[in-house]
């Protein structure tokens, strides 16, 4: 099986959120190139569905791509945290809902061709509101959006996020089930 090898990585750009290197990387055929990597900390998301099988969702405006979007809370790990543990404080500081117990969903990696950014998701099936968000400024509004929705919103590019999409689709396909005759969906 041929594999490309890293023999060397230097530093290019440092900060508190990530590190950009520049490896120098042998080829199968033995060609070398310069190879661009992003090293950034693991990233927690969180997905919490209601008793109505509603997702609590960010609208947010996103500079770096001037677009909205649904998204879910999610944030870097800090050094040591549990990404569970990360996934529920990200939760409640972005929305003012505390989750219940959490469950991994999925993990993803967004872009492996470039970053190491590894993004873990996990669930939970009921939250308390305990207020405002703390991280008001995350998002221009959060609503509860039916689960029954996401792949409308996927397809119309409302939810753009490829982890928030991979979770989201992944928790309709488990969560939902479109039944033969026109009864309502179930779980």
């Amino acid at each position: 099986m041929s594999v490309w090898k890293a023999l060397s990585e230097r530093t290019v750009y440092r900060n508190p959120w990530l590190t950009v290197g520049m490896a120098d990387v042998k080829l199968p055929d033995g060609r070398h190139l310069d190879h661009t990597v992003i090293r950034v900390r693991p990233v927690a998301v969180a997905a919490v569905l209601n008793e109505r099988r509603e997702v609590l969702l960010l609208w947010r405006h996103r500079f770096i791509t001037d677009a909205w979007g649904w998204e879910l809370p999610s944030g870097g790990t800090g050094e040591g945290e549990d990404p569970e543990a990360a996934a529920a404080r990200e939760f409640e500081e972005e929305t003012g809902w505390r989750p219940g117990p959490m469950r991994l969903l999925l993990a993803v990696d967004p872009m492996p061709g470039i970053s190491t950014s590894h993004h873990r998701v996990y669930w939970s099936d009921h939250a308390e509101h305990i207020g405002d968000p703390r991280d008001d400024h995350e998002s221009a509004r959060r609503e509860w959006v039916p689960l029954a929705t996401v792949p409308e919103l996927v397809a119309r590019g409302e939810i753009r996020s490829a982890s928030a999409a991979a979770a989201l689709l992944m928790l309709h396909h488990t969560r939902i089930t479109r039944p033969t005759d026109n009864t309502a969906p179930r779980a």
